[in-house]
């Protein structure tokens, strides 16, 4: 167990917006709430997994909607604990913790808010290791574990209790229930024992970030260049160096759903870079060659700065490093791949771990 205050908020953000490929939310938001969370509450207590004990009773939080909602509609916070209060009051159960449902700009911290105002410790563990678009793409539901009941609720007071018969009605339940309460929601989501977070969770996400968030700061400090300090960290690859020379995107069906295009600059000037996300980053390629593509991570990074941009943050003419990192091995099973690979997307290229693309390169035509 350990304390969390304003300079580990600060890295995680950092971070859990790279790792968030893109999606997870704007990382300021998050920020701004975990950093009011703890002037108001004190710092934030951090669990191992090993710490929980087998029949505690611990709920995941977070937002549920499309990134570029955020700008206009920012959560109170509010919304988060009157979910958490009405699925107490239904399962009649206190709740012992909670934990994040992806490593994303607020639904990292959202948790750590939400803990902060609630006098609950935050567990270091999430469902991907990364940020995925729907709420069955967890490895919990890899285990078979149920989503529901869950709770979700806006900032209006309404609040939507759903039991569902497996986990793509639950999302498929709650992501209709969004769109109709403005496009974004904060949820209680994936009840569990600690024996089972222990399980099935990707642990230590949050140290991850923490970690990443920090290398990039001391890079700057120490005159280092920050993008090769994560790719020591993560073990990832640069794929591509370039300008953002378009960005079509938009809002449908509660995604941010969209493409970019990156012209290649140095080594890549022959190339232009395509990136296709739905909330996240999904598959990047140029015209022969397919870089990256879903369950692997690919997070655009600021060509100086090293600090992440998020799908709604791209504009024209920003200069630019796109990194893959590779997913957890969990992803890499076939239940993994089948739940969030290529295919499930509609890509017609098949899943090729990122190492092996950036070591040998595989051709497209």
């Amino acid at each position: 167990m350990r304390l969390l205050g304003k300079q580990e908020i600060e890295d995680i953000a950092v971070g859990a917006a790279l790792l968030g490929t893109g999606g997870g939310g704007d990382p300021y938001i998050g920020k701004l709430m975990a950093l009011q969370a703890i002037e108001e509450f004190g710092p934030i207590k951090l669990l191992s997994v090993d710490e929980v004990p087998d029949d505690a009773f611990v709920v995941s939080s977070g937002m549920m909607g499309a990134p570029t909602v955020l700008f206009e509609k920012a959560p109170s916070g509010h919304e988060a604990k009157l979910a958490f209060e009405s699925l107490e009051k239904y399962m009649e159960k206190k709740i012992f913790a909670t934990f994040p449902i992806e490593a994303g700009g607020v639904n990292s911290l959202l948790p750590l808010a939400l803990a902060a105002q609630l006098g609950l410790p935050v567990v270091d563990a999430d469902g991907m290791g990364r940020a995925f678009p729907e709420l069955q793409m967890v490895t919990f539901y890899l285990d078979e574990l149920s989503a529901t009941p869950m709770v979700i609720a806006d900032e209006k007071g309404n609040v939507t209790l759903l039991n569902t018969i497996d986990n793509h009605w639950a999302e498929r339940i709650a992501r209709n229930a969004t769109i109709q309460k403005g496009g974004a929601v904060m949820f209680a989501i994936y009840p569990m024992t600690g024996k089972d977070l222990r399980q099935s969770g990707i642990r230590n996400i949050l140290n991850l970030e923490e970690k990443i968030g920090r290398s990039i700061r001391l890079a700057k400090e120490n005159n280092l260049d920050p993008i090769q300090e994560v790719l020591k960290l993560t073990k990832g690859f640069e794929l591509f160096r370039g300008k953002i020379v378009d960005v079509n995107r938009k809002t449908e069906t509660g995604f941010a759903r969209g493409t970019a295009k990156i012209e290649g600059l140095l080594n890549y000037s022959a190339e232009t870079l395509e990136l296709r996300f739905q909330n996240e980053h999904l598959i990047a390629k140029t015209e022969d060659r397919l870089l990256c593509v879903t369950p692997d991570l690919i997070a655009v990074l600021d060509a100086e700065t090293g600090l992440p941009i998020t799908t709604e943050g791209m504009r024209y003419g920003a200069r630019t490093v796109i990194i893959g990192i590779p997913c957890n091995s969990k992803w890499r099973t076939p239940k993994g791949i089948e739940t969030c690979g290529p295919a499930y997307f509609g890509y017609e290229v098949e899943y090729i771990p990122v190492e092996e693309l950036a070591t040998k390169g595989v051709v497209t035509k």
